[in-house]
């Protein structure tokens, strides 16, 4: 049978009371309730989706979008498609058709295959396009797939408008390959009144950052190669290339940001931070740090994001349990002293830092910090940043920090002997300090103080303690699966400790709500090392960095690997996950 029409809502209830997925009552509830102007447009699936019926065949479920498309894929017998726009490659797909055809047939290539193209629509009855679209395409056979009619709204605009504004870009500066076309062009960018010729990259940027807070990344890189540059999200914590683009397009992308984030445009020899301000689509303000590195192919440029929902969380949500919480808020409540948190860039010790000195900014308190950058504005503590520009490093802000009363101080990060004397000095003086430094584990870092020329035995009087953390991918709750441990993997994760091995562990499968990588959202875990009478002996004695791992492991202080382990028991996350992520000694 060979239908060619336009489905409506008529025919969509008429055949769902046939299938017995509705009733007579909620048909006529839909056929008599009067739609809005802008909802004249809809497709009938979505007026259909807005009331949330109960699915009469599966009653615990509700009628969602996602179920309506999925019953009119299997009766037009076509698969139902869901695009992930990470692995979407834009400027194919809108080579197959113009939009202009897209638009007036309501398709959309989705992804390109050897032998053939998907084209995604959501009329499936519909299929006079069919023939012409053959011609232009073949050798490749058209394979019709169903798209939610939300997804093709939204993607019929987007893939189109980016590969305009790449191709436009490109347009504009194909006179001159060298760059520096691109470059003038966007110097008239400064003015207040930009060419008409920037709205391309404005539009491109725009695109990317929209894109980059959708999908929760958390880094944007802006990469140059040889002929073409990359684009590239860090989503919890591994990296995805999202697009390509020519070089020239890019290098104009990184000078427009350049430009935004207040940098030196024409300076691309030094490396350069600057940061931005900007709203995410759901009204939130966000920071954006950005810093460029000059390579052997151009610029290139990291944005880090920090998102306000996620560096203000609460200890549940940052993977802080019973014991460890309460040992870590007894340790806050100390008056004065050091507290140090180490680990990796990206480990989540800003968001662990922040997390707890709001607890602790009370009225009655004076928190100050200093940071390089401010990472957010928090309106409960007095944030100072520093600013090499006029000499006012770390250990200038904290000088200056001692006079004004403060009663907690977080210094940004210890970084050389001066900043360390002067934590030191702060925290011999009575007040608390809180602070962080890069160092594998939480004995190392005592060890680390020493390195940058501090006295052992002031090390001993000050610290309180340390916490060494890393940031593991959860799994995702709807797609993980049980299998059997690898045995091997997990006596190297272990050894020494005695943890009983598990009769089995969840992997990690994939599925819609995670992108196919089987992982959603991110969870600490964290080594805690108060610091006994007996580790402060040690030290005063100058011990070297086994004996005080020693000394840790007889007080019960449990390694990274080993509240990895646990969180693998739990079912949080898989053993390669924890292998991945923590240092094995």
């Amino acid at each position: 049978m060979n239908f060619n029409f336009e489905i409506d809502t008529a025919w969509c209830l008429e055949q769902l009371q046939k299938d017995g997925r509705i009733t007579e009552r909620n048909k006529l509830l839909i056929q008599t309730t009067h739609r809005q102007r802008d909802q004249l447009k809809w497709h009938p699936l979505q007026w259909i989706a807005q009331f949330n019926l109960i699915d009469q065949l599966h009653p615990q479920s509700t009628l969602t979008l996602n179920r309506l498309c999925q019953w009119l894929a299997e009766k037009a017998q076509i698969s139902f498609y869901i695009i992930d726009p990470l692995k979407a490659d834009v400027q194919a797909l809108t080579n197959v058709m113009s939009q202009e055809f897209a638009v007036r047939n309501r398709i959309l290539a989705v992804e390109i295959q050897p032998d053939q193209v998907l084209i995604a629509t959501d009329q499936p009855f519909k299929k006079e396009w069919v023939a012409n679209l053959e011609h232009s395409i073949a050798p490749k056979k058209i394979q019709r797939v169903l798209l939610s009619p939300d997804q093709l709204q939204r993607y019929l605009v987007e893939y189109y408008q980016v590969s305009r504004a790449v191709n436009s870009s490109q347009k504009a500066s194909a006179y001159d390959r060298d760059n520096k076309g691109v470059e003038a062009l966007l110097q008239l960018g400064d003015t207040q009144n930009p060419d008409a010729n920037d709205q391309h990259i404005v539009k491109l940027v725009d695109w990317v950052l929209q894109f980059a807070f959708e999908q929760g990344a958390s880094d944007i890189h802006l990469e140059p190669r040889k002929d073409a540059g990359k684009v590239r999200f860090r989503i919890d914590g591994v990296l995805h290339t999202v697009y390509k683009m020519p070089a020239n397009t890019l290098t104009a992308v990184i000078s427009r940001i350049k430009i935004l984030g207040r940098m030196n445009v024409a300076e691309k020899r030094k490396p350069q931070d600057g940061r931005l301000k900007t709203r995410t689509p759901k009204g939130q303000e966000t920071e954006l740090r950005l810093s460029t590195l000059p390579t052997a192919f151009g610029e290139k440029m990291v944005m880090r994001i920090f998102d306000p929902e996620v560096l203000v969380r609460s200890f549940q949500q940052l993977g802080f349990e019973g014991g460890l919480l309460s040992d870590w808020q007894a340790l806050t409540a100390h008056s004065h002293g050091i507290i140090l948190v180490t680990g990796p860039t990206g480990s989540g010790k800003t968001t662990t830092l922040y997390s707890s000195l709001k607890q602790l900014a009370t009225e009655q308190v004076n928190v100050c910090t200093i940071e390089d950058p401010i990472e957010m504005l928090e309106p409960s503590f007095n944030q100072m940043q520093v600013n090499a520009g006029i000499d006012l490093g770390f250990a200038d802000g904290v000088r200056a920090l001692m006079r004004q009363d403060p009663d907690i101080i977080m210094v940004g990060e210890i970084r050389d002997h001066d900043t360390a004397n002067m934590a030191i000095q702060a925290a011999l003086t009575g007040h608390l300090v809180l602070s962080t430094l890069h160092t594998n584990d939480a004995p190392s870092s005592l060890t680390r103080l020493h390195d940058l020329g501090i006295q052992p035995f002031l090390t001993a009087a000050t610290i309180l303690g340390v916490l060494a953390q890393r940031l593991v991918r959860k799994l995702c709750p709807h797609c993980k699966q049980e299998s059997f441990i690898n045995e091997q993997e997990w006596k190297h994760l272990t050894f020494d400790y005695p943890i009983e091995m598990p009769d089995f562990v969840f992997q990690a499968m994939g599925c819609e709500e995670c992108r196919q990588t089987g992982y959603k959202g991110r969870v600490g875990i964290y080594e805690f090392m108060p610091l006994s009478l007996e580790t402060k002996q040690l030290i005063g004695a100058n011990a070297h960095l086994n004996q005080l791992r020693e000394q840790a492991k007889k007080e019960g202080i449990e390694p990274l690997r080993i509240a990895g382990a646990r969180k693998v028991l739990d079912g949080m996350t898989t053993l390669e996950e924890v292998l991945r992520v923590v240092p094995l000694n």
